[in-house]
């Protein structure tokens, strides 16, 4: 079993912001010319990536097209990505109008034919012709479910995609990735099956490790004024509010009014902390923040994995941790479940 998260940077595709992670022995077959036999599986954004390679461990060529620390929202695919996308097999994603241009590139490149499952169970077999673009967020949720913010207005029609923040939609995304691969590579299904039960198993730790330190804050302090509006998800299954977002809806910065309306309402709601991103950073919150006399914590992330590509805690679970450890101190409570949450990757190697 892995004992720590595992990243391979391969040099040409790094230097192209494409990030391969294969290793190890055989799995299914491939469209790409060459000696190797492997599935090349394609995921979207960081956490993303992870998820799928708790599953697919390494019997897969797995290449992560969304360099970390980089706007997914914006993210235009460069000719080296459209290049990778011609070479894969399975394409998992967010969807909910997350990866647009991706998405886009994937549908004229990708092998034809090209399948858009609405479920695993409709997967391709095993030998037939074609690659699929799996949308896993568009599988998990329906539209009477969705979310809409501060910066995903319903009057624009995109929802929050930041489903991932919620990890019971990370467990039932791993079911996805395993029913799936499991059809594409019925040789390898045990392996994905068990990868997929010991991730579950950690999942439903860290649900409830959570939790629990969510409950430990005091009621009037549990609040959250975040850059990016990711939580949307994540407030719903813990009950901690979102009380807004800095980061408008075009993804500028927001406008003088705005900033003041900001600033009073955490004054109003004596919030004690609000919440910047290393991913978007921002001198507005650290403004608000003075001016409201709050704390400003400037690490909490949604898209960009903790640590660097070999440390332990540089998986979706340890960005969880990190980010409820963070959020947690700083709003009065006991961050101290977390604790008992082990960050690193549970598949077979």
């Amino acid at each position: 079993m892995r004992s720590r998260g595992f990243t391979v940077g391969a040099a040409g595709f790094a230097a192209a912001g494409l990030f391969v992670t294969a290793c190890g022995s055989s799995g299914g077959g491939t469209n790409t010319a060459g000696a190797s036999t492997k599935l090349v599986v394609e995921s979207t954004v960081a956490p993303i990536t992870d998820i799928v390679r708790q599953v697919v461990g390494d019997r897969v060529e797995l290449v992560g097209l969304i360099p970390e620390g980089v706007d997914s929202h914006t993210f235009e695919p460069s000719p080296a990505t459209v290049k990778s996308l011609s070479k894969a097999d399975v394409l998992f994603m967010d969807g909910l109008h997350l990866e647009g241009s991706t998405l886009t590139q994937a549908e004229a490149n990708m092998a034809r034919p090209v399948g858009k499952p609405d479920s695993p169970a409709k997967s391709i077999a095993a030998g037939a012709k074609g690659s699929e673009i799996v949308r896993m967020g568009d599988m998990t949720i329906t539209p009477s479910e969705y979310a809409f913010d501060f910066t995903f207005p319903k009057s624009k029609g995109d929802p929050n995609p930041h489903l991932w923040m919620n990890p019971l939609y990370a467990k039932n995304w791993s079911e996805i990735v395993r029913d799936v691969m499991v059809r594409r590579d019925p040789k390898n299904a045990d392996y994905y099956r068990s990868n997929q039960t010991r991730f579950a198993a950690v999942i439903d730790k860290l649900d409830a490790a959570i939790a629990d330190a969510i409950n430990s804050i005091p009621k009037d302090q549990k609040k959250l004024l975040t850059y990016h509006d990711s939580f949307a998800y994540f407030s719903r299954r813990y009950g901690i509010a979102v009380i807004g977002a800095v980061q408008p809806s075009d993804f500028s910065e927001p406008s003088p009014k705005e900033i003041q309306n900001l600033i009073d309402q955490v004054k109003v709601n004596h919030v004690p902390a609000i919440f910047g991103s290393e991913v978007f950073p921002s001198t507005v919150l650290r403004q608000v923040a003075d001016e409201a006399h709050a704390t400003y914590v400037d690490k909490l992330r949604d898209d960009e994995l903790p640590g660097d590509p070999n440390a332990a805690n540089h998986t979706y679970v340890g960005l969880l941790v990190e980010d409820v450890q963070l959020m947690t101190k700083a709003l009065g409570g006991d961050p101290s479940p977390l604790s008992a949450v082990s960050t690193a990757g549970t598949w077979e190697g």
